[in-house]
């Protein structure tokens, strides 16, 4: 089988507490765009490749440890091969790990007829790793706790998207670590972007794109983002925010034309520079 894995944004990324369980409580607005993984999966005997040499394929690679965890939840023995075209950059902020994870829980449950649910398969996803859940499902999303609980929303009318990671990493684990609750003074209006999904109000959305982590960065870090953002914005983009951990900033177009202007000035500067669209 072949199969596509999606890229995740987040519209909106806030953190309302610590839990006990060590993990922070989150509320998020998630999205799917077109940029995706493409998965080949065949029988085999468990083993996974990839076009990136670098990638883990010693049994930490998220979609082997989907097809596990498919195979203990439903009780089956289903050997296969997963072969890796990367397309989503990685350590990105995008959910690359997690989309291709998904994939191969949606294409084990179709091949085998498992019969589970998007539901069931995403509480499945769930021991594999936080954005696996949400990665089952698509669409647009809200993801609550560590992004287990999800809700269906509206759909974001569909609009281009440009897509830009500069050149450099950000931790995640060290990024949480840097968070301090006490002083988190903007927060994103999750309730006004559900409202806008619901009136189908795409430029409503945009302006209400909001991450805190960007106020986690640090601020060399935060320079170079606010820095792309303003470019996103300066070529048209309707809202620009950085998604997930970072370090990729997106921004939303409602114009083809400014969005592929946007694309072609930031490819001047940056590598990893994608034209995609909602899904």
């Amino acid at each position: 089988m072949q199969v596509q894995a999606h890229a995740k944004l987040n519209l909106t990324l806030d953190i309302l507490g610590r839990r006990e369980d060590g993990y922070h409580e989150m509320q998020m607005v998630m999205q799917s765009v077109a940029l995706s993984d493409l998965l080949t999966i065949t029988p085999g005997t468990g083993q996974v490749r990839a076009n990136l040499s670098y990638l883990p394929a010693d049994g930490r690679n998220l979609a082997q440890m989907a097809a596990a965890a498919f195979c203990q939840a439903t009780g089956q023995d289903v050997p296969v091969d997963i072969a890796i075209q990367k397309r989503i950059p990685v350590c990105a902020g995008l959910a690359g790990g997690s989309a291709d994870a998904a994939a191969v829980l949606r294409a084990l449950n179709q091949h085998t007829r498992a019969g589970l649910t998007p539901f069931q398969l995403a509480q499945v996803g769930a021991g594999v790793g936080s954005d696996v859940p949400y990665c089952v499902l698509g669409g647009t999303a809200l993801a609550e706790g560590r992004g287990e609980r999800l809700t269906p929303l509206p759909p974001l009318p569909v609009c281009q998207v440009v897509v830009c990671k500069p050149p450099f990493p950000v931790s995640t684990p060290r990024l949480f670590a840097r968070v301090d609750l006490r002083k988190i003074t903007r927060r994103p209006d999750t309730a006004g972007v559900v409202a806008a999904l619901e009136a189908g109000d795409l430029a409503g959305v945009a302006h209400r794109l909001y991450n805190v982590f960007e106020d986690v960065l640090e601020p060399r870090r935060r320079a170079k983002i606010d820095e792309i953002k303003a470019q996103l914005i300066d070529c048209g983009a309707l809202g620009a925010s950085m998604t997930g951990s970072g370090p990729t900033v997106f921004g939303l177009f409602d114009s083809p034309q400014a969005a592929r202007r946007a694309e072609q000035r930031l490819r001047e500067q940056y590598r990893e520079v994608f034209l995609t669209q909602t899904v």
